[in-house]
Order: structure tokens, then C-alpha cells, then sequence
């Protein structure tokens, strides 16, 4: 039932210590955070899934409680997050797993698709914000350059209101019912605020400019579910996974909400997450 405590442990990898927990039993559900870098957005829905899989969410590394010890150069960071899933998959379970990665998650679960294909059941991937598919690529290159610019020049929040309405990024709120107690929400909320100066100095240009090996994909597409947003079709975090449809001959399946489905509805992005899966399950 929503709510029940997870168990949780620290895994060793190198260069970090990656935070996870694991909820339920069944067939294993990686589940690779976003651009904020926290396991806990994700509870709620982790634990309406938890009567059907077992479902491992984490920390990425260098946010929240999994610290990086040394410094990964940022052309390597996608990569990096690579072997972090292999290393928890190695760790928490036996055979393949089902994965689910949302936005900055997204990107490293294609990439973990295209380099090991064999540990995938389904990989599901809900707006990767890969604008570097795009035909207009250079344009939101030179648009995040420039918000690294306000960044560094004018601080966070004038960086993250820019950043907010360039995305469309609506509501945020978890419904009735689905809230963290006000403690956990305040820790989460502390962490959240200090993972963005991470997320803008080391994944807003790096993981939005990633070259994705798209032919990789191509012998894996079968496993593969591209995954937009209700609520998201006139953003562009949609339009990648619209351009990886078109190349891989698939489908954008829609969830609901926007980019933030899995918070601001987790009962139906759950039950839709379900149904994709089950067929490999």
C-alpha cells in the first residue's frame, strides 16, 4: 500500500556511492531519475507498482544522497550514469529488468538500452529531452548556453523561471492523498534546491546535446517505448521522442500529465506504465 516504508541500502560504485530503495516483489523495475536527481518524486507511483514489481529507485549520482567522490568529466557523464544502472541492475537483480527514466533518466535509459540491450525486458522512456535529434539542434544548443549563461551570471532562480517557461513545465503537485509527510517533503525539497546548481553546472548542456547511437536502437526497438505526456504535446520535451518514432519506425505513447505525469497523477501514469510492461513481464 502507498505510503509503507521501502527498505534501502548504499551501493559502492566507482567514484560514488549510489543511495537506493526497493519496494514490492515481482518482475525487477529500474526506475532512473530526472534532471532533479532524487529517488523520492517518484514514491508514491513506486509504491502503487510495488503488489507487481519490484521496483528500485535511487539517487543519481552527485545528487541527493548518493555523493560523487570524484569528478566525472561531463563528456562522460550520460556514460557514467550508464554503468551506475548496470551496477545497481548487477546488484539487485538476476536476469532482465524492466527500466522506466524520465527527461535527464530518459537519456541515460536509451543509452543503457543501446550499449546492453540484453539486460532490458522493456526500457520505457517519457520525454527524453534530446533536442540534439531535432532539426532544429543548434538552436536549443545555443539556447541552453545561453540559460548556463544566466546561470552563472544572474544565479538559479532567475536561470529556472527561464528554464521553467521555455519548457512549458506546468504543475508540480502530487494530488490528495499522494503527498510525502511534511518532514520527508521539507529534506526532499533542501536536496532538491541543491542539486540544481549540480544539474546546471554538469547535465544542461551534456545530456540535451547527447549523441545517441540511434542505430544501436534500431536492433533493440522492439523493447523500446517511446513515452510523451498528455498534457506535453505542444513542448518540446514531446518532439524528441517524436523524431526518434519516425527513425525507429515506433509510436510515441502517451501518459498521463505532462512532464511531470508520474507526481501530478501517479495512479494513472502507474496503471499506464503497467500496461506497456506487462507484456514482458
Amino acid at each position: 500500500m502507498p505510503g509503507h516504508t521501502p527498505a534501502n541500502g548504499i551501493l559502492g560504485v566507482p567514484g560514488a556511492h549510489l543511495y537506493y530503495e526497493v519496494r514490492g516483489s515481482g518482475p525487477a523495475l529500474l526506475v532512473i531519475a530526472t534532471g532533479n536527481g532524487d529517488a523520492d518524486p517518484f514514491g508514491f507511483m513506486a509504491d502503487l507498482l510495488a503488489d507487481r514489481y519490484t521496483v528500485i529507485t535511487y539517487d543519481r549520482r552527485g545528487f541527493s544522497r548518493s555523493p560523487q567522490h570524484e569528478a566525472v568529466p561531463d563528456e562522460r557523464r550520460v556514460d557514467t550514469d550508464v554503468a551506475d544502472a548496470v551496477a545497481l541492475l548487477d546488484h539487485l537483480t538476476v536476469g532482465p529488468a524492466h527500466v522506466l527514466g524520465t527527461c535527464s533518466g530518459g537519456v541515460t535509459a536509451l543509452a543503457l538500452l543501446a550499449a546492453s540491450p540484453e539486460r532490458i525486458r522493456t526500457l520505457v522512456t517519457h520525454e527524453p529531452p534530446l533536442t540534439s535529434l531535432l532539426p532544429d539542434a543548434d538552436e536549443w544548443a545555443a539556447f541552453y548556453d545561453r540559460l548556463y549563461d544566466v546561470y552563472r551570471t544572474e544565479g538559479v532562480d532567475p536561470a529556472k523561471e527561464i528554464f521553467k517557461d521555455t519548457m512549458g513545465l506546468g504543475e508540480t503537485r502530487p494530488p490528495k492523498g499522494a503527498e510525502l509527510p511534511p518532514e520527508r517533503l521539507a529534506a526532499m525539497l533542501e536536496r532538491l534546491r541543491v542539486n540544481q546548481v549540480f544539474w546546471f553546472e554538469h547535465e544542461l548542456r551534456v545530456f540535451t546535446n547527447h549523441e545517441l547511437d540511434v542505430d544501436a536502437l534500431k536492433a533493440a526497438a522492439d523493447r523500446l517505448v517511446l513515452a510523451g505526456g498528455t498534457a506535453s504535446r505542444d513542448d518540446v520535451n514531446y518532439r524528441p521522442n517524436l523524431a526518434l518514432a519516425e527513425r525507429l519506425g515506433l509510436e510515441v505513447v502517451d501518459f498521463p500529465g505532462g512532464h511531470l505525469g508520474y507526481v501530478t497523477h501517479p495512479h494513472e501514469f502507474a496503471e499506464t506504465l503497467d500496461r506497456v510492461l506487462r507484456p514482458n513481464s
